[in-house]
Order: structure tokens, then C-alpha cells, then sequence
């Protein structure tokens, strides 16, 4: 039998009673009847269940998520999609600079800074910090360095992706345990098979689709992967209809060029969506259960990368895209994620000043505000990162599944800080942490790559397995390489 992941209303509505309780719904008699009828849970770590459900609890599922939706949320004032209402809820939203395109070396004309400090760096921990690896020329990309720098943040992007593949869906204690059994712990390079006993594999066993093509002995250039096509669709979105591009226009792209099966959660939703004729933003709403997961915060680098010092703008794209399949603490991760990436590109930012500038378009009162807040400054109080991540687990993994944008963006936020924007330091602490630990990387990788400011600052051992290419089904970009990409993202991001 074909069992469709993240589709079948038989999974998703296991999934919507645990969203509804997180946004702020009482799905109590909901649940009480999908119960009473023999409703199976969610899966917990696969798309799909193992076996199909009758017609009925099929027919059930689909009228019960409907019924969920309609429940009023406790958190609607303090979490709301309106772009308008989230800025109302930024008292420290971005000021955009005077005009746009390469930002001004002397730095006039940029966005207006926060006054208040950064976030404590690592040296201002309590205990004795971890030292991270320095870096092998200047971290700060000198005027006229953005191409090397977008290059090194494509190629970031890449490396943390790769790093977390193998391991993505494992528990903590496996990733622990298999890095642990070949000397990488604490993590500090690409997961190996070789030297693992059998029995800790057959326990923890890497991810089917990854290990053939991410572990240190298989690593032949960069593989496909959802976390590197979503720039790359964002480049051509950008090719095609400029910075002022409209939600719809994202939405034709998917069609015209994202298979619906190189998709997952909310993306492979939005598809079905589109695909039965409802228009965005309900995209984002029709029995979408994932509505607050991963996905839009893995598409919101080109945003940033095409919006240098301009966080309030880069934020605003990320949330044109995001809300086809999004909606409040998910668009506001993309966002976040934007707004730190725009102000990286600008080569003149510490990681705190970055990641500060983020968490100002984060609504204040949203819960995302409250997790990125906490992990800052656990991050900033531990010399031990292992600490920083067994607390953010038992305060978020609970009620959160490991693919939800709330702990996944805390965690990398975790990470950044703790590593002091450290190359090497940020991607290690991002996938040593578990959860979507390819995404984590990824993204952890992208912002410090800007921050290293050029490919000769990421050490070789994480570069040279890539061989300048990546693989992927989107358009014609397959085989390209990272200098190709940062040059045309560069095209973009001074395009008047």
C-alpha cells in the first residue's frame, strides 16, 4: 500500500491537536472523539503511519481538522499573521537605511542600530568558555568583499546542512553516542561510520536517505536537499520578479518548477492547496497542521542575502514567502531569520548585534519572543554548550515535535551565541543539539559564513569534500557552483 507522508488526514489530525493546544485552542472534545473512534496518533518521527485507517476515521479526520480550525485562539492578540499587526508589535522594529544596494563602507546611510548592548558574548559567561577554532583570515569581509562573503555563506549553508544530514531524526543521545564512538564529541567534523560498533547502529541508525551521501567517506560534492532548493527557488523568484514580488508569485514558481515530492509539512500542504484551487494565504491555514514548523525559516536566506543592511526589508520579503504556508510563530521565524542574515551581509555586525536585530521583528509578547530570549541568554550563561542544549530539550521537546520552528529556532539561536559566530563552533553546536538538525546547520552555517566574510575563512576540511557543486531538481542549477551562486545572488541584491 502507498501511504503518502504529510498528507493523509489520518496523520495530520493527530499532529493539529498538538498545534491547536501550542496556538492557544482547547481541542479536549476533539480529541475525545477521534479517541473514542480508534483514532491512531500522530507518527512521531515519520511522515506517515504504517498502516491505512477505514473510510470512516479517514472522513472523520478531515471533518475534525476542520473543526479545530474554527476554534478561537487565546493567543490571537499577541500572535497575529497581519504584517501590519506584527510591526504594531515590534516596538524596535528596524529602521530601513536612506536608499538601497551595496551599503556604504564608512557605514553611513545604515539601518539605524539598537543602542542597548548585544547579547553577553562568550567571554562574558559564567565558568570558562569553550575556545573556538580561529578562523584562517580576518572574520570581517572587507569593503568590496560581499561576493566573497555571499560565496562563503552559500557554501556555509552547505556545509552545516551536510553536517546535520546524517543524523537527522535521531534522538540526543544518539547523536551523542555515534559521534562519541569515533572521537568527535565535541563535534568538530563530518559523522563517520567507520569505527562504530554494530549494536550502536542497529540502536541509532543513520538516516536512510543521507547516510549513502553525507557521511565522511561517501561525501562526493554537495547532495540535494530541500535546505539548499529553497534558495535557489528564491533566486530564481527574485530573477523573475524583483524584490517586490507577491505571495502569488511565490506560489506560481512552486508549481512551475518544485516537485511536490522533493517537499515536506506545510510545503507539501501548501501544494495540495494550491493544486484544489485555494488561493494564499488560506494556503497556509486548510488543514495545515504544520502551519508553525521549520519550513518557512529553511527559505528565508536569499531574503537576507538580497536585502544587505536592510533588515526591516529583508524580514518584509521573508514574510511575502513565508505566508503561502505559514502563520504566526512560523512566519515569525523566517522573519527573524531574515532580518539576522540582512544585517550579517553588511560585514560590520557581531553575531549579537545580528541576532538583537532579528529578535526586533519578532512580535514581544509571541512565544518565539520568549525562546529566542531564554536561549540567548542560557547560551550567554553557560560555558558548556551540552547544558544549553539538555535544558532547552526539557523545556521544549514535550510539547514541541522535533520539525516545530520554536525549539529549532532557539536552538540555533543557542548555538550563534555560544560559538561567538565561530564557523566551525556554530555548525557544531547547531546539529550537536538534535532536532531538524540538517536545517539547523544550515542555517547556522549561512550567517556564520557572512560573518567569516570569505570561502579561505572556512577551514578545508569542511570545503574541499564539496567540490564546489551542488545537486538539485530545481531549474537548471544542477552542478553549479557556490562562486556561481554568490555571484548571481549578488546580481540580485544590487539590483536597483
Amino acid at each position: 500500500m502507498l501511504r503518502l507522508t504529510w498528507v493523509q488526514p489520518e496523520d495530520l489530525l493527530g499532529h493539529e491537536l498538538r498545534q491547536a493546544r501550542l496556538d492557544g485552542r482547547e481541542p479536549s472534545a476533539v480529541e475525545a472523539r477521534w479517541r473514542a473512534a480508534g483514532g491512531p496518533d500522530a507518527p512521531e518521527r515519520a511522515g506517515a503511519s504504517a498502516r491505512g485507517v477505514s473510510r470512516y476515521l479517514r472522513l472523520l479526520a478531515e471533518d475534525l481538522l476542520d473543526e479545530l480550525a474554527d476554534l478561537p485562539s487565546a493567543l490571537a492578540e499577541d500572535e497575529p499573521t497581519d504584517l501590519a499587526r506584527i510591526r504594531s508589535q515590534c516596538p524596535d522594529w528596524p529602521t530601513p537605511p536612506a536608499g538601497r544596494g551595496e551599503p556604504p563602507s564608512d557605514g553611513s546611510g545604515q539601518w539605524t542600530a539598537d543602542p542597548r548592548p548585544a547579547f553577553p558574548a562568550p567571554s562574558e559567561r559564567q565558568g570558562t568558555p569553550a575556545t573556538p577554532e580561529p578562523p584562517a583570515v580576518p572574520s570581517r569581509a572587507p569593503s568590496g568583499g560581499r561576493l566573497a562573503a555571499l560565496e562563503a555563506a552559500w557554501l556555509g549553508r552547505a556545509i552545516g546542512c551536510l553536517l546535520g544530514k546524517p543524523v537527522e531524526k535521531l534522538p540526543l543521545d544518539g547523536i551523542r553516542a555515534l559521534a562519541g564512538a569515533t572521537g568527535n564529541w565535541p563535534l568538530s567534523t563530518y559523522f563517520t561510520a567507520r569505527g562504530v560498533p554494530e549494536d550502536l547502529l542497529a540502536a541509532h541508525p543513520w538516516n536512510r536517505r543521507s547516510a549513502t551521501t553525507s557521511l565522511a567517506e561517501n561525501i562526493d560534492g554537495m547532495p540535494e536537499d530541500d535546505d539548499l532548493n529553497y534558495p535557489l527557488l528564491n533566486l530564481l523568484l527574485l530573477q523573475r520578479h524583483g524584490r517586490d514580488f507577491t505571495t502569488d508569485d511565490v506560489a506560481r514558481l512552486w508549481l512551475e518548477e518544485l516537485p511536490p515530492g522533493r517537499t515536506f509539512t506545510a510545503e507539501r500542504l501548501a501544494h495540495r492547496n494550491l493544486l484544489a484551487g485555494i488561493e494564499p494565504p488560506h494556503t497556509a491555514r486548510h488543514r495545515n497542521p504544520f502551519r508553525e514548523w521549520i519550513g518557512a525559516l529553511i527559505r528565508a536566506d536569499m531574503h537576507g542575502w538580497s536585502n544587505p543592511g536592510d533588515p526591516a526589508a529583508a524580514a518584509e520579503q521573508a514574510y511575502r514567502d513565508a505566508v503561502l504556508t505559514h502563520t504566526a510563530n512560523g512566519v515569525y521565524a523566517a522573519m527573524f531569520t531574515a532580518a539576522t542574515i540582512a544585517t550579517a551581509a553588511t560585514g560590520s555586525h557581531d553575531v549579537h548585534a545580528c541576532l538583537r536585530t532579528g529578535r526586533a521583528v519578532v512580535p514581544a509578547r509571541s512565544r518565539l519572543a520568549a525562546a529566542l530570549d531564554h536561549a540567548v541568554e542560557l547560551a550567554a550563561a553557560r560555558s558548556d554548550f551540552d547544558q544549553v542544549v539538555d535544558e532547552l530539550h526539557a523545556v521544549y521537546a514535550p510539547a514541541h515535535h522535533w520539525v516545530h520552528a520554536l525549539p529549532n529556532t532557539a536552538l540555533t539561536a543557542a548555538a550563534l551565541t555560544h560559538a561567538d559566530g565561530d564557523f566551525t563552533g556554530s555548525i557544531c553546536r547547531a546539529v550537536s543539539g538534535g532536532w531538524d538538525t540538517d536545517s539547523n546547520g544550515a542555517t547556522a552555517g549561512s550567517i556564520a559564513g557572512l560573518l567569516a566574510g570569505s570561502p579561505a575563512a572556512l577551514p578545508d576540511r569542511w570545503r574541499a569534500p564539496l567540490k564546489n557543486r551542488l545537486a538539485t531538481t530545481v531549474a537548471d542549477f544542477d552542478g553549479t557552483g557556490f562562486d556561481t551562486l554568490a555571484h548571481l545572488t549578488h546580481l540580485e541584491a544590487t539590483r536597483s
